[in-house]
C-alpha cells in the first residue's frame, strides 16, 4: 500500500475487530511469544507501578531497552529493582520544564525511539490544578503526554518504524471532551468528568497524531486495558462511588463475584504490549483497541455494568470524531505551548 493510501481512523472507520486470536484473558507472555526487540529502544511513562511495571518487564524480557521518567525517583527505582536493561530517570507529567529536559536529555544520545507507552495517568482526585492553572487529570493524562511526545518526534521519526501507544480507558465513556470549559473554570468540578474527557483526549490525540505521523512510519493508537485488579489508580476515590457502580458492600469490601472478573496486571498489560510489538497491526494505527484486539464502535448496541467488567467495552463516536481531533489538537497546543506540525 502506497503512503498515500494508508487509511485514517476518522469516525471510526477502522474500529472493528481483525480477529488477533487473543482475548481477555491473555496475558503479557503471551503477546510477547516469539517477540525480539533487541536494539529497541523505549519509554514508558507510569512504569514502575502497576499495568506499567507489568509493561516494562515484558519489554525488557524481549530485549528492549527502557527508560522509565518518574515522578518519585526513589519508589521507582525501588519497584524497578532487579529488572534488567531499565533507567529511570526525572521528570512529571504537570511540570512543562520536567518535560522539556527529559526529552532533551533524550534527543542529546542520538538514539531512536522505537516504542513509547504514554501510560501513566490519575483517576478520580479531588480537584487540583498545575502551575497553569490547569486541571490535574486533563494535564497529567493528556496535556503531559501531548508534550512529550511532541518533543521526542524526532527520535521517533529516526526509527523508521515506531510505534505510540496511549493508555486510555472505558472511562472515556463517561464524557466527551468539553471545550468550552476543559479545566472547570466555569462549571462545578466533578472528578469522574475530568477523569472521562482526559480519556476520550487521549482517543483523539490518537486519532490526529497518527494521521499526522503515518507518513513518518510512526503509527499511534489508543488502549483500553480492561478492568484490572491491583491497581492504584482509584486510591483516592470515595467508596461511595465503588458502592454506587455495584461492585463494593456496605463495608468497603469488594464483591469476590466481582473480584474474581478482574484482570490481573499481566493481563492488563497484555493490550498495551500487543499495540507496540505486533505484525497484525502492520499497516494500522489511530485505532482504540482492547483485549489485544481493535474495539468495535458503541453506538448504543452494547449494555454496559460495573459488576459485569467484560461488557465494559467498545469507542464512542465522539471519541474518534475527526472534528473533535482536529480541535483537540489545536488547543493542546495552545494550552501548552507547543507546535507539534510532525514534519
Amino acid at each position: 500500500m502506497k503512503q498515500n493510501e494508508i487509511k485514517d481512523n476518522y469516525n471510526g472507520v477502522l474500529q472493528q475487530p481483525i480477529g488477533s486470536g487473543f482475548t481477555a484473558l491473555s496475558t503479557a507472555a503471551d503477546i510477547m511469544l516469539g517477540i525480539d526487540l533487541t536494539g529497541k529502544n523505549a519509554i514508558v511513562t507510569g512504569g514502575y507501578a502497576g499495568i506499567g511495571l507489568e509493561t516494562v518487564k515484558a519489554l525488557t524480557s524481549a530485549g528492549a531497552n527502557i527508560i522509565v521518567p518518574a515522578r518519585d525517583i526513589d519508589k521507582a527505582a525501588k519497584n524497578l529493582a532487579g529488572v534488567k536493561n531499565v533507567v529511570v530517570a526525572q521528570m512529571d507529567l504537570m511540570d512543562p520544564a520536567s518535560i522539556d529536559a527529559f526529552a532533551q536529555r533524550f534527543l542529546e544520545t542520538n538514539n531512536p525511539l522505537h516504542i513509547l507507552i504514554n501510560n501513566a495517568g490519575i483517576m478520580w482526585v479531588p480537584l487540583q490544578r498545575d502551575s497553569r492553572g490547569y486541571e490535574s487529570q486533563l494535564s497529567t493524562n493528556h496535556l503531559g503526554h501531548f508534550q512529550l511526545t511532541a518533543r521526542l518526534w524526532p527520535a521517533l521519526k529516526q526509527a523508521n518504524g515506531a510505534r505510540v501507544v496511549n493508555v486510555s480507558s472505558f472511562g472515556h465513556q463517561i464524557a466527551p471532551f468539553n471545550f468550552e470549559d476543559p479545566n472547570f473554570e466555569y462549571r462545578d468540578y466533578e472528578s469522574l468528568q475530568g477523569y472521562g474527557q482526559s480519556k476520550t483526549a487521549n482517543n483523539l490525540f490518537t486519532l490526529e497524531l497518527d494521521h499526522r505521523a503515518k507518513h513518518f512510519g510512526v503509527r499511534v493508537f489508543s488502549v483500553h486495558p480492561g478492568s484490572v485488579n491491583g491497581t492504584d489508580l482509584g486510591r483516592v476515590a470515595p467508596m461511595t462511588l465503588f458502592q454506587q457502580m455495584g461492585t463494593h458492600d456496605a463495608e468497603g469490601n469488594i464483591y469476590p463475584e466481582v473480584a474474581k472478573k478482574l484482570k490481573t496486571l499481566v493481563q492488563g498489560a497484555a493490550t498495551s504490549l500487543w499495540c507496540a510489538t505486533s505484525h497484525q497491526l502492520d499497516g494500522i494505527g489511530g485505532v482504540y483497541c482492547e483485549d489485544a484486539d481493535i474495539a468495535e464502535l458503541d453506538l448504543g448496541n452494547i449494555a454496559h455494568r460495573y459488576d459485569e467488567p467484560s461488557t465494559l467495552r467498545g469507542v464512542r463516536p465522539y471519541a474518534v470524531d475527526a472534528d473533535n481531533a482536529k480541535r483537540l489538537w489545536l488547543l493542546s497546543e495552545d494550552l501548552t505551548k507547543v507546535v507539534f506540525s510532525a514534519d
